[in-house]
C-alpha cells in the first residue's frame, strides 16, 4: 500500500514538474515572438517612411501576420496549458478540503475522548485493572501508542493545512496569469484582424502586379544562386587542398586529429550554437518554398535570411578557421568560417573585420552586416554546410524556428 501512494504521488509531482516546465519554454518562446514582433513592427514603420520596395514592405506584412498567428496559437496553448492546471489543483484542493474536515472531526472526537480519561486516577484504574503483568506492559504500550497517534494526526492536520494554503496561493497565481494571458489573446486577435484586412487588400492589388513582382523574385533568386555556386566551388577547392596535403581523393574535407575533434564538438553543440547576430528575426527560412507573396513563384535558399537593426556586427557562431573572404561583383562581401568538416557562411556584409587564415572564436564579430541604404533594411544571409552540403540553420542554431 504504501508502495502504491508513493508511487502515485511521484506521479502527481512529476505531473506539476512537467506542467510547469512546458509553460515555462511556452514563455520564453512567447517572449521570443512578441520581440520578433515588434523588430517586425518597425521595420513596416521604416517601410513608410522610407522608399522602400514594394515586395519588400508586402513580404514584411505577411511575416507579421504569420508571427501574429503563430503567437495566438502558443497564448492558446498556453492558457489551456493553465486551465488543466487550474482544474488539477482545484480538484486537488477540494479533495484536500474533504480530507481535512474528517481529519479534523477526527481528531476532535479522539480530544473528546481523551479528555474523559484524561485523569491519572482513570489512567492508573485502566493499568491496575489488568488481569496480568503481560497485559499491564501491553497497555502501557497501547497508552504510548495512542498518545503518539494523536500527535501524528495533530502534525497531519498542520501539513495538510499547509499545504492547502499553498495549493490555494498557487491556484490564485495561475488564474492571475491565465487573465494576463486572455487580456493578451484580445490585444493580439484584435492586431491580427486588423493586419489580415490589410493583407486582403494587399492580395487584391497584387494580382494585376503579380506578373512584375514574380520578375523581381526571379532576379533576386538568380543572383542568390550565383553566390550560392561561388561558395560553393571555393569550399569544393578548400576539400581539394585538404585531400592533396594528405594525399588522399575524398569528397569531403580530409581533417587532422585537431580539426576533426572541433567538427565533432561542432555537432555536439547541435541546436545550442549562438545566433550569428545579437538580436534578429528570420524572415527567410531554409529549403525550397513557396514565396509568402506571390504563391505561384518558388524560391530556394541554402541558409536564413535574418533582419536585424542597422550597424549591427555578425558573430561567429562557433570557433573555427577563415577559409575565405569572398567579394564579386553583385555581391557584398561573405566571410566563411571553417569547423572541420563544417563550414559557415555570413553573406551581405558592408565590411570584414578578419581574413583567410584567422582563427576565430564564439560570438566573435567578423564584420558589420550591409544596410540598403534605400530601405534601410539590415540583412544577414547565413548557411551552414556540411563539407558541401547545406544544412538548416534552425536545426543548428538556439531556439531559431
Amino acid at each position: 500500500m504504501k508502495k502504491i501512494i508513493l508511487v502515485f504521488l511521484l506521479g502527481v509531482v512529476c505531473g506539476e514538474l512537467y506542467g510547469q516546465d512546458a509553460q515555462s519554454r511556452l514563455e520564453s518562446q512567447r517572449k521570443q515572438l512578441q520581440q520578433e514582433i515588434v523588430q517586425i513592427n518597425g521595420m513596416l514603420q521604416k517601410n513608410k517612411t522610407q522608399k522602400a520596395d514594394a515586395l519588400e514592405s508586402l513580404e514584411t506584412l505577411f511575416l507579421k501576420i504569420d508571427r501574429l498567428k503563430e503567437l495566438l496559437r502558443l497564448i492558446n496553448r498556453q492558457i489551456n496549458g493553465l486551465t488543466s492546471q487550474i482544474n488539477s489543483n482545484q480538484a486537488k484542493i477540494t479533495a484536500l478540503e474533504e480530507e481535512l474536515e474528517m481529519l479534523k472531526e477526527d481528531y476532535a472526537a479522539m480530544i473528546v475522548k481523551s479528555r474523559k480519561n484524561a485523569s491519572q486516577q482513570n489512567r492508573l484504574m485502566f493499568l491496575f485493572s489488568s488481569d496480568n503483568f503481560w497485559q499491564a506492559i501491553k497497555r502501557v504500550r497501547y497508552m504510548n501508542q495512542y498518545a503518539a497517534y494523536r500527535k501524528q494526526q495533530g502534525e497531519n492536520i498542520a501539513k495538510k493545512t499547509e499545504t492547502l494554503r499553498e495549493l490555494n496561493k498557487t491556484l490564485t497565481a495561475q488564474k492571475a496569469v491565465k487573465q494576463k494571458l486572455l487580456a493578451e489573446n484580445r490585444k493580439v486577435q484584435a492586431q491580427f484582424q486588423q493586419d489580415r484586412k490589410k493583407q486582403e487588400k494587399v492580395i487584391q492589388n497584387l494580382r494585376s502586379n503579380e506578373s512584375k513582382y514574380a520578375a523581381q523574385i526571379k532576379k533576386k533568386q538568380r543572383q542568390t544562386a550565383k553566390i550560392d555556386k561561388e561558395i560553393d566551388r571555393l569550399i569544393r577547392e578548400a576539400i581539394a587542398a585538404s585531400n592533396k596535403k594528405a594525399g588522399t581523393t575524398n569528397l569531403s574535407f580530409t581533417l587532422t586529429p585537431e580539426a576533426k575533434a572541433l567538427a565533432a564538438s561542432f555537432t555536439a553543440n547541435k541546436g545550442r550554437l549562438p545566433w550569428p547576430v545579437r538580436k534578429g528575426v528570420v524572415i527567410q527560412k531554409f529549403g525550397t518554398q513557396r514565396h509568402a507573396v506571390v504563391r505561384t513563384t518558388t524560391i530556394k535558399s541554402n541558409g536564413v535570411t535574418i533582419a536585424t537593426s542597422p550597424g549591427t556586427k555578425a558573430r561567429a557562431v562557433f570557433e573555427g578557421t577563415v577559409l575565405n573572404i569572398v567579394q564579386f561583383q553583385g555581391s557584398n562581401p561573405i566571410a566563411l568560417i571553417q569547423h572541420g568538416s563544417y563550414v559557415t557562411a555570413y553573406k551581405n556584409l558592408a565590411s570584414v573585420s578578419v581574413k583567410k587564415g584567422d582563427k576565430v572564436v564564439s560570438k566573435q564579430e567578423i564584420g558589420t552586416i550591409f544596410t540598403n541604404p534605400m530601405t534601410q533594411r539590415t540583412t544577414l544571409q547565413f548557411s551552414v554546410f556540411y563539407n558541401t552540403t547545406p544544412k538548416n540553420p534552425a536545426d543548428w542554431i538556439f531556439q531559431m524556428r
